[in-house]
């Protein structure tokens, strides 16, 4: 009899994420290959996203608002995607740590899904704040640091697109870094690490 229930639970899944595949495949599609150029890389994202949804059970675990979960997971995905690309195309440039984690708490910080107005409140700041420290920027500085923080292009990327070459945008995007961290550090403090 358990056996039978636990197929039929299973069975349910299965269905449930076809389901779900069918209907949101095309929209997420979309919204990973304004991120990702790989058609390869769009579909792996895409089947991470699914094999994410198929390992919960829906039984025990369901999901209120299924949309908003999936574009969740997805936006994950591609910023860890990013983040792997990354670190492949540049294992020989040795990362500051302190850069790293500045960079990866702010985005994580603004693409955080909390809609309270707290949140809402704070994201705010942060983006009219580093809006402010990128207008301070040069624009060559300014552009590098948007193009791989904020729309996930690699420094080969770049590099293949401009010409310029990929320690040169290393440089620009260092002192970009530098620079939001000196200009945002008091809200870093006050916002980051009080979380």
């Amino acid at each position: 009899m358990n056996e039978k229930k636990s197929q039929k639970i299973g069975d349910n899944q299965n269905q449930y994420v076809s389901e779900l595949f069918r209907k949101y495949q095309a929209q997420l599609k979309g919204f990973i290959a304004k991120r990702v150029p790989s058609k390869e890389d769009c579909e792996d994202i895409l089947q991470n996203v699914f094999y994410q949804l198929a390992k919960i059970n829906i039984e025990t675990n369901p999901i209120e608002q299924v949309s908003a979960w999936l574009y969740s997971v997805t936006r994950n995905q591609i910023i860890d995607w990013s983040r792997k690309k990354r670190e492949e195309a540049l294992p020989e440039v040795h990362n500051n740590e302190e850069d790293q984690s500045f960079i990866s708490e702010l985005t994580g910080l603004l693409l955080d899904e909390d809609a309270s107005p707290e949140m809402d409140f704070i994201r705010s700041l942060v983006w009219e704040e580093l809006e402010n420290a990128m207008n301070e920027l040069p624009e060559e500085q300014s552009t590098i640091f948007k193009l791989t923080e904020l729309e996930g292009f690699s420094f080969k990327e770049i590099s293949e697109s401009t010409g310029i070459t990929v320690n040169t945008l290393i440089s620009r995007k260092r002192y970009a870094v530098l620079h939001l961290r000196k200009r945002l550090a008091r809200l870093y403090d006050e916002l980051l690490n009080d979380n």
